[in-house]
C-alpha cells in the first residue's frame, strides 16, 4: 500500500531568498485576490462562471500590462498554483452547498491579506526545483526566480517529490513541505488488543488484552496540558503586545514573541500525539476507541481543556498509523454507553451526563462491583469493538474524523491526493480564509 505524505524541514534562506520569497508570497496573494474579485464580478452581473483555463489566461495577459508586469519577476508555477487553489476553493464550497461534501459547510473564499501571519506558495515538478546534499547533513533546494535554500536533511526523502510547499510560519521560520509516496509495511502481528477511553481528567485510558493468555494491563496517560503551562507566559506577552503602537516595529517583534510561545505548545503538542498513538499502534493488532464528539464538547464550559487535550488530532494519528501498519481500528459510535454500563453484569447504573464528570469511581447497584470509571469505560469499549469485529458491521466514524476504514479495519475510500499546507477557502462558513 502506498501513501502520500508531507516530509518538512526547516530552512534557512539568506536575505537575497527572504526577500525573493517575500516577493512570491505576495504575488500569489494578489493573483488569487484578482482571481477571486474576477469570479465574484462574474457572478453578480449573472455571466457563466470562469474557469481555471481563463483565469489562466486572464494572467498570461495581465503580466503584459503596465499595472502587473511585476508578475513576471516570480515563478509562474507558483502563480498557476495560486490560481489553482482558489478553484479548488470554489470546488469545495459548490460541493457543500449541494450536500456532497462531507463536514461543516464551508464558506466562499475570502480575500487574503497581507497582514496575514502565516504564508505559503506550492511549486510543482514543473518548476524543475533541484535538491542536493546527504541524508543526515546540510542541503539546499533550488527554486526559479528565488535562488538556493539551505536546509538540513534531518532525514532521507523515500521518493522524488511531486510538490514543495514554501512556508513562512507567524514566528518567522521558514520551512519546506514536500509531498512523497511511501510503500507502507505491515508490522509484525503484536498478538495484544486494546480499548481506548480518552478522556480530560486523564489523555487516555488504555485498557491492553494480551490475546494468547486474556491477561489485563491498564496504562493511564497522564494530562500534558501544554496551553495551561504557558498560560501565565502567554497572558504577560500578549499584555506586552496590546501596549504596542499598530506598525511601529516593537510591536511586529512583540507579535513575533507570541507566535514563539504558541509555536512551542502547537509542536508540544503534536509531538506527544504521535509519540503516544505510535506506541500504541506498534503494539496493538485490534485497536477499539471511543468516537468522542469533540466538536460538541468544545461548545461547552470545558472547550479549554478539550482544545488543550487535542483528542480528534489524537485519535485521527491512531486510525492513520494504523492504516499504514496494518492494524484494525474499531472506532465506537458517539452514543454507546461505555461510562455508564457496568463491564461486569451490563447494566447501565454509572454516572451519567456532565453532574457525573467527577465522579471517578462508581458501585453498581445492579452487581455491587466498584468500578474505576475510566478503567470501566475502555473495558467496554474493548468488548463492544471486538462485539463489531466479530459481527462485520461498521460503526461511527468519530466528529471531525476521516472515514479511511470501517469497523473492519477495511479502506472505506482510496487515501486522498495531497493538499497544500496554505489554502484559500477551505474554512467554515463566516471563517477567513486568508492564507
Amino acid at each position: 500500500m502506498e501513501t502520500v505524505l508531507r516530509y518538512r524541514y526547516r530552512a534557512y534562506p539568506g536575505t537575497v531568498e527572504s526577500a525573493a520569497l517575500s516577493r512570491t508570497f505576495g504575488s500569489c496573494r494578489v493573483v488569487a485576490n484578482d482571481a477571486i474579485a474576477a469570479r465574484q464580478h462574474a457572478y453578480k452581473n449573472g455571466l457563466a462562471a470562469l474557469s481555471l483555463g481563463v483565469l489562466s489566461t486572464r494572467l498570461t495577459a495581465a503580466k503584459q500590462t503596465p499595472e502587473r508586469a511585476w508578475l513576471g519577476e516570480v515563478s509562474a508555477v507558483a502563480l498557476q498554483q495560486a490560481l489553482k487553489d482558489v478553484d479548488v476553493a470554489y470546488r469545495n464550497f459548490f460541493s457543500s452547498l449541494k450536500g456532497t461534501r462531507r463536514g461543516p459547510k464551508m464558506g466562499p473564499p475570502k480575500f487574503r491579506s497581507r497582514h496575514t501571519s502565516r504564508q505559503g506558495v506550492r511549486f510543482t515538478r514543473n518548476a524543475r526545483f533541484k535538491i542536493e546534499g546527504t541524508p543526515g547533513g546540510q542541503a539546499r533546494l533550488f527554486l526559479p526566480k528565488i535562488g538556493w535554500l539551505p536546509f538540513v536533511l534531518s532525514r532521507p526523502l523515500p521518493s522524488d517529490p511531486t510538490s514543495v510547499t514554501v512556508i513562512r510560519e507567524a514566528d518567522g521560520r521558514t520551512y519546506l513541505s514536500f509531498v512523497v509516496t511511501v510503500i507502507d509495511v505491515p508490522q509484525v502481528v503484536a498478538g495484544r488488543v486494546c480499548g481506548i477511553d480518552p478522556g480530560l481528567s486523564t489523555y487516555a485510558t488504555i485498557l491492553s488484552v494480551d490475546t494468547g493468555t486474556g491477561e489485563e494491563e491498564v496504562g493511564k496517560i497522564d494530562t500534558p496540558m501544554f496551553l495551561r503551562r504557558k498560560e501565565r507566559a502567554l497572558a504577560r506577552s500578549g499584555r506586552s503586545l496590546s501596549r504596542k503602537k499598530k506598525g511601529s516595529r516593537n510591536r511586529a517583534k512583540a507579535k513575533v514573541r507570541v507566535a514563539v510561545l504558541h509555536r512551542k505548545v502547537r509542536e508540544a503538542r503534536l509531538d506527544h500525539a504521535h509519540q503516544k498513538a505510535a506506541e500504541i499502534v506498534a503494539t496493538h493488532d485490534i485497536i477499539a476507541i471511543e468516537a468522542l464528539s469533540v466538536a460538541g464538547m468544545a461548545r461547552t464550559n470545558l472547550a479549554k481543556s478539550v482544545h488543550d487535550q487535542a483528542m480528534a488530532q489524537f485519535l485521527r494519528l491512531i486510525v492513520e498509523k494504523a492504516a499504514r501498519q496494518g492494524r484494525t481500528v474499531v472506532p465506537l459510535g458517539r452514543f454507546f454507553p461505555s461510562t455508564q454500563t457496568c463491564s461486569t453484569c451490563g447494566a447501565i447504573t454509572g454516572p451519567k451526563g456532565q453532574a457525573g464528570l467527577g465522579v471517578r469511581h462508581w458501585t453498581c447497584t445492579n452487581c455491587g462491583v466498584t468500578h474505576d470509571r475510566d478503567v470501566n469505560a475502555a473495558r467496554n469499549i474493548l468488548a463492544e469493538g471486538l462485539r463489531l469485529l466479530k459481527l462485520g458491521q461498521p460503526s461511527t466514524v468519530a466528529d471531525g474524523q476521516s472515514e479511511t476504514s470501517n469497523a473492519c479495519g477495511v479502506e472505506a475510500r482510496p487515501p486522498e491526493t495531497a493538499a497544500p499546507d496554505v489554502e484559500p477557502g477551505r474554512t467554515r462558513s463566516g471563517q477567513s480564509c486568508s492564507a
